[in-house]
Parts: structure tokens; sequence; C-alpha cells
């Protein structure tokens, strides 16, 4: 019987280093930086049989969100202009906002939920949440749901 597969996402610090090393290996190939599966385990330190065992069992979080939605949930400081920053790296990212909720602040911070639409993007979801978490007055920023 063919088993269900399910999906977690998991914080990269968490993960056993060989999870870490398989990913690695991908973008290698990805990349071209090298040409075959022995070169780029070679490069990252790991068996070939460790990475055909996890190849197929990790992935970056951007490869299974195109053209899905993407719900952040955003803190920031309660100062001028600090959304209209969010939103610019929203639209420079090329997605498509859905839903913009934002709550009246509370002890100087402002709750938002932004959900976009990530078909159109020119970059993956990783590098728009980094984008947005160095912007001066972003607290943080979490996936809070995704279909």
């Amino acid at each position: 019987m063919k088993e269900d597969k399910k999906f977690y996402i998991v914080d990269k610090c968490v993960l056993p280093e060989i999870f870490i090393k398989v990913m690695e290996a991908k973008n290698i190939l990805a990349s071209g930086r090298e040409k075959t599966v022995q070169d780029a385990v070679t490069t990252v330190g790991i068996s070939r049989s460790a990475f055909y065992k996890y190849r197929d069992a990790i992935f970056p979080l951007y490869e299974n969100m195109r053209g899905k939605t993407v719900t952040f949930g955003i803190n920031l400081d309660d100062t001028k202009g600090v959304l209209s920053a969010v939103l610019n790296s929203v639209a420079s990212a090329e997605a498509n906002i859905l839903t913009i909720n934002q709550n009246i602040p509370i002890n100087g911070i402002a709750n938002v939920t932004i959900t976009i639409e990530t078909g159109s993007m020119n970059d993956d979801i990783g590098k728009l949440m980094n984008d947005i978490g160095i912007l001066s007055g972003v607290i943080s920023i979490n996936i809070i749901a995704r279909e």
C-alpha cells in the first residue's frame, strides 16, 4: 500500500547535518558548478548512497510553493512607512497580494497578516522572507499558512 506523504516546515538549524549536505549537493548540481552527482557529493563530503537515499525527501520551501498561496504573520514597529516598505518588498518580488490585515498596534507593535499568490514571483519565498526580515522596523516574519 502506498503511504501518503506528509510535509512539515522545519527550521534548518534543527535538521541533522546529512539533510543540509544533501540540499547543498542538490544546489551545486542545479547551479552547474559540478556536473555529476559524484563530484557534488565529494564537494560537500557525503556518500552517493546518502544523497540518493534523501534527495527526494528534502527540498527548499520555495520549490513546493510555486503557484500557491502563502500567508505571512509579520510583527512591525508602529512606525510610519514600515508596512509600506514590506509591501514594496512583496511588489519587488512580483508576488500578487491577495489580502492584507493589520491589527491595532499594541505596545508599539503592529501585527500584520499578508496573503500572497506565489506563481508570478521572480524569486523564492525564502529570499522574500529574508528581504522583509531585514527591513528596518520588522520585528519578525513567519509563514502561518500555505495552500
